[in-house]
């Protein structure tokens, strides 16, 4: 039993680090020029660990977004009430997606990696769900879940992708009362930051 938690722990070890490491290399150079060379190179382990963990790059990238999320964008969902503005989760994620904005913003575009797109829809609309049936809102009756889920996640990598293409990129502070704008709908009381 030890000896599996051990094993365990040095798994998840790897792992972090491959991710750690593919996280700084893309922001010093293009994904695209990114070998699994160099992923492992920065991460201190050989080719063959990298690929006992992982198939390709696009799984790492996928795994280390996860992580990412999980870390900063996960506590979205343990909101409860309604809260005035930009919850604080809202502007710690938007400053991690500023802190790798070419990263995002090439897995977000048109020729970004339908594995990593997925897997950031995915994570983002779980936190949508988890949300959504914790509010008492009445003003998604009669609408499924995991339509309401959907949209608003379209809604939400919608504004992120178009905050991080504008030229000057505005601040994470604008982007989350944008998000926050889009997500309460025209009827909300917020008002807009810049």
């Amino acid at each position: 039993m030890a000896e599996s938690r051990i094993m365990d722990a040095r798994i998840a070890r790897t792992r972090a680090s491959l991710q750690d490491a593919l996280m700084e290399l893309a922001r010093e150079q293009p994904l695209d020029e990114i070998t699994v060379a160099d992923i492992a190179d920065r991460a201190g382990v050989n080719r063959s660990s990298f690929y006992q963990h992982y198939a390709d790059k696009d799984v790492l990238l996928a795994d280390a977004l996860d992580a990412a999320f999980e870390e900063t964008g996960a506590r979205l969902a343990m909101l409860t009430g309604p809260v005035s503005g930009p919850p604080d989760e809202m502007r710690i994620y938007l400053s991690h997606v500023e802190k790798h904005a070419a990263l995002y913003s090439r897995v977000l575009g048109d020729r970004g990696s339908a594995i990593v797109t997925a897997r950031v829809r995915d994570r983002i609309e779980q936190v949508a769900m988890e949300g959504i049936s914790r509010s008492a809102s009445p003003a998604y009756d009669g609408v499924p879940l995991e339509v309401v889920a959907a949209g608003v996640t379209g809604a939400a990598l919608g504004v992120v992708r178009a905050w991080l293409e504008r030229d000057p990129r505005p601040s994470v502070e604008t982007a989350a009362g944008w998000l926050w704008q889009v997500l309460l709908g025209p009827g909300s009381a917020w008002t807009k930051t810049d």
